[in-house]
């Protein structure tokens, strides 16, 4: 379902649907706190105390009441529950009315077993905290190895302690006791197994090769990896053991190696999918200028740059770069989009690293959140540095610029070349 706008007025209830306990805050405050943010957690540990006194349902409150209690806006607040619902902490059910009312179901982290066993929340720690601070809370979690060599193993069954005498009649099952509960994270990304399948030499597999969990692991390599079933193939083929079925931990060790080899020993990371709802245009304009804004908005800076380079996959220095934009400058994708588009009509095709981070430098200092913003910020610095060039140097040839700077684009009509170039652009990037 399409979110809506959150009013502060809009109520909700909180629900636990898992047993909470102190444990469960060392692990989301060293594994998830580092993946999901400060606000994030707090948003968790604010829904958390609003349970009643036997942690399992609130009273009912308004969304005014997390704001006045996280000191944040509202638009944040709609960042941090996504965050905790793509990482599996939360869910979310609304009912629309005059007042719209939620349900915020609470599920525990999963254990640090699982986490760092994890393909995906893994990979994304290790690069969220570096090699050494990774390796320091691995450690913490890692249970001692003591030698029992010589040692004769004595403890008592349960058998030798009790045993079984008739007594009073008790036939109730007790199914509704609450037990610890962990939400799902969910990847929307198909794969072609098809593909996949068709590729692999008869008497290889079987019709147990595939079965649920290892396709759920393949599509879950295949998202954090960013690869398709025929990159996948070799380290599939490779991690299939005699009897035909795969070893999970022989295919995660061959996908991560063949990415290593293939991008300068590095690891994957993530990154924010497409500009934030809150900070996009209304729909509804249907200029030239508006479907470039569209296209802004709705593509990630991955796929923008990708489309911009005839579809061939970005280098890894370029996708370091993106990532930079996204992570350490903090920039939106849709104005990384706008920068990306700027710096590639201007500057030959190439995205200078340092060329690059001086905007981006100037965009985060000036707050720039949003694409309309980053288009007039571009054209407006292009025409300053424009003048001043054009009073040192005489008859200079004019740059070629991208088209959105063309303050009139509104008032011109497209013709029919435009229209559909501008259509094949669109479904390039939907």
């Amino acid at each position: 379902m399409n979110d809506i706008n959150i009013l502060p007025a809009d109520t909700f209830v909180v629900v636990n649907k898992t047993i909470l306990n102190e444990n469960d805050r060392k692990l989301i405050n060293m594994l998830y706190q580092p993946i999901i943010g400060s606000f994030a957690t707090s948003l968790y540990y604010t829904l958390w105390s609003d349970l009643d006194k036997s942690e399992l349902l609130s009273k009912e409150y308004t969304h005014h009441h997390l704001m006045t209690s996280l000191r944040i806006k509202m638009d944040a607040i709609i960042i941090a529950r996504k965050k905790l619902e793509a990482i599996g902490l939360l869910k979310t059910y609304l009912k629309k009315g005059n007042v719209n009312s939620y349900v915020y179901e609470l599920y525990s982290p999963i254990s640090a077993h699982d986490f760092f066993n994890h393909p995906i929340l893994n990979i994304v720690l290790y690069n969220n905290v570096g090699k050494k601070e990774y390796e320091n809370i691995l450690s913490y979690f890692k249970v001692p190895r003591i030698n029992t060599t010589g040692y004769e193993d004595i403890t008592a069954a349960f058998s030798d302690v009790y045993e079984s005498v008739s007594a009073t009649t008790y036939d109730n099952l007790n199914e509704d006791i609450r037990v610890n509960k962990t939400g799902n994270i969910k990847i929307d990304k198909s794969f072609d197994f098809d593909l996949l399948t068709s590729s692999i030499p008869e008497g290889i597999i079987n019709s147990k090769t595939f079965n649920k969990d290892i396709k759920e692991l393949i599509t879950n390599l295949s998202y954090v990896y960013n690869m398709d079933a025929l990159d996948m193939k070799s380290s599939i083929l490779n991690s299939i053991k005699e009897n035909g079925l795969i070893d999970k931990v022989l295919l995660r060790k061959n996908v991560r190696n063949y990415y290593k080899y293939q991008n300068e020993n590095k690891l994957p990371s993530l990154m924010y999918k497409s500009q934030p709802e809150y900070l996009k245009n209304p729909i509804g304009a249907d200029d030239k200028r508006a479907k470039m804004i569209y296209i802004f908005e709705n593509t990630s800076p991955y796929r923008f740059l990708k489309g911009k380079s005839n579809g061939a996959k970005p280098s890894s220095r370029d996708l370091n770069l993106l990532e930079s934009l996204l992570n350490d400058f903090k920039l939106n994708p849709g104005v990384v989009n706008v920068l990306i588009d700027y710096v590639l009509k201007i500057n030959n095709k190439k995205l200078t690293k340092a060329f690059v981070e001086t905007i981006a430098s100037q965009w985060k200092r000036l707050n720039i959140e949003t694409v309309e913003e980053a288009m007039k910020t571009a054209e407006k610095e292009h025409k300053k540095m424009n003048k001043k060039t054009n009073t040192e140097k005489k008859n200079i040839k004019p740059e070629k610029l991208p088209e959105w700077f063309d303050q009139n684009i509104k008032k011109q009509e497209m013709n029919e070349d435009e229209e559909k170039s501008l259509k094949e652009m669109l479904e390039e990037f939907s």
